[in-house]
Formats: structure tokens, sequence, C-alpha cells
């Protein structure tokens, strides 16, 4: 941890909330266990619908519309100020946390820590360490900096670094409170997906038929991402809605005919498919993963109907 305090101090950070954080820091074993224990790649993922059906229940879908409902009067005031859909803020809420019923009770610091010494990300992680240090400095309580394994906090499961950057007061108290406030939570999520580029106005996505013998296979990418390359590689090349519809693919929602879209089909011939816009690419910034970003889009869809 010298190294880290070190880096700390050239950053600004107060030695007294150095000496607090990293004194007495020991490695959480718990952690490492939960880290190795990630799957790792898959050739043939699994299938997409039996994760939608864990994550797409009645309770979820009823939470958030109950939620929605109870802060109708904070929602517009946030749509109109960054552009992205309140129940799309309201899907990731309750994706992340369940609506705020669990943050994590992990200790932030020593997750931070104990993955900064675990070596494989050692340079992420000290820097993920260094901004926790730094929210102490702004007036986070460190009491209240517990979190997921992997060192995600508060209601939308920032990571330090992003809690600094884009973290904001959504109800104009003065303060920032993404652990207690449902507005600054909302706004924070908001302004990250603005930050990422959501395009106001737009759906992240929208069912659509394929006409019969119709081969995805036929539209696959060229191009390699420069990041989640196989979470992207699943995705067909982007046309616009009129060259898809020329194709006999048709959206069953309204979709302007010059957006260019992205055909999904995750489960293969003779299952549901999808044509997706730039904003699904924004959720997938979240957390780059089709399982996560899709059912994240339907959550969406469910709450607002």
């Amino acid at each position: 941890m010298e190294t880290v305090a070190r880096h700390a101090r050239s950053e600004g950070v107060s030695e007294a909330t150095i000496s607090r954080t990293l004194s007495g820091l020991t490695p959480n074993p718990r952690v490492i266990e939960l880290d190795t224990a990630q799957p790792g790649r898959s050739n043939t993922p699994p299938p997409m619908s039996g994760y939608l059906s864990r994550h797409l229940g009645s309770s979820i879908i009823s939470r958030g519309r109950a939620k929605y409902q109870g802060l109708a009067s904070i929602l517009p005031g946030i749509e109109r100020r960054y552009g992205v859909p309140a129940s799309v803020l309201f899907a990731i809420w309750g994706h992340e946390t369940n609506y705020g019923g669990y943050t994590g009770n992990f200790d932030t610091a020593r997750s931070l820590a104990t993955l900064a010494w675990e070596g494989r990300r050692r340079e992420l992680f000290e820097g993920e360490l260094i901004a926790l240090m730094k929210m102490i400095d702004r007036g986070v309580p460190a009491s209240t900096l517990k979190g997921s394994w992997a060192g995600a906090i508060g209601n939308p499961q920032f990571l330090p670094s992003v809690y600094l950057r884009l973290a904001t007061d959504g109800d104009g108290n003065g303060t920032i409170d993404i652990f207690n406030s449902s507005a600054d939570t909302l706004a924070s999520i908001a302004r990250y997906f603005q930050d990422a580029g959501w395009r106001p106005g737009r759906p992240w996505g929208v069912r659509a038929s394929l006409p019969s013998g119709f081969s995805p296979e036929r539209y696959e990418t060229k191009l390699e991402a420069p990041t989640c390359d196989r979470v992207h590689a699943r995705h067909s090349q982007w046309m616009p809605v009129s060259q898809w519809k020329a194709l006999g693919v048709q959206p069953q929602s309204a979709l302007g005919d010059d957006v260019l879209a992205s055909l999904f089909q995750p489960d293969g011939p003779g299952t549901p498919a999808y044509l997706l816009t730039g904003n699904y690419r924004v959720i997938l910034q979240y957390n780059c993963s089709n399982y996560y970003a899709l059912s994240v889009g339907l959550l969406a869809d469910e709450i607002a109907r």
C-alpha cells in the first residue's frame, strides 16, 4: 500500500484520509475467491431465454412500476435535462440493486485494496482506491462506502472513479448521495447515459419479425470492436432500417427508416429477434454483456407500459 499512498499524495489526497483508509488493510479472501470464480469465455453462449426468464420476473417489473409512479413528480425534469427515458433509468437501478434493496456489504476500501494486491488488474484497482479516498476528502462518509466485492457502490453501483466524474445532485440540496437519494441516483445514471452518447427520442431497440428462410449469418459484422469483441460480434452489420425492411425484416414498433440498426437473434432461428440502435451500445457501456443489456431494455419497456 505504500505505492498507493505515494500516488494518492501526488494526486492531492489528504494525509488524514490516506492514513485512515489504508491503515490495517488486509486482503479479503472472499473477494479473491469471487474474482477468480468468474466464468471464462465460452464458445457457445448459454441461451438468452433462460437469463431473461430469471431477470424479468413479475416482482422486478411490479417494483419498478411502483417506484416509477412514486417518483413521477421528479422524472420529467431529469428526462428533460439528460434526454434519457426514466424507464431506462429504473431498469438499470432495478438490475443493479433491486431499486436499492441490496447495494452490497463489502468494505469497499478493503475490496479495492485486495484486487490491487492480487495483481492481475493492479493499475485499475489502485486507481479506484485513490478515487475512493478522493470521495472521502469530498465529504462522503467512509462508513457508507460499502458495496459489491468488485468495488461498485451505491444504488447505481458506480465505481469510485465514475462517481467522481458523473455522480450528480439530482434534488438540488447541495449534496450528492447515490446511497439514499432516489433523485441523485436517477440523475446520476441519466448523466452516465448522456455522457456515453444516448440519443434522445430513440429506443434501445425493437422486436423484429424475419421472413421465412432468412439467414442472419449472411449479414454478420466484419468489424472488430475495440472492447468486448465477443459481445459485439453477435450483432449483425449496421444498416438503415429501410434496408432491413427491403430484406423483409420488419420492426414491430416504430423505428425511423433512416435509423441505423443491427440485427440480433441471440438464440438462433425461430427465436425472438431484435433491431438494435446505437442506444443499445450505450447500455453495453454500463455493463458489456448482451444478457445484461437486452434484459435492461426489455425491463425498461415493461416498466413504461
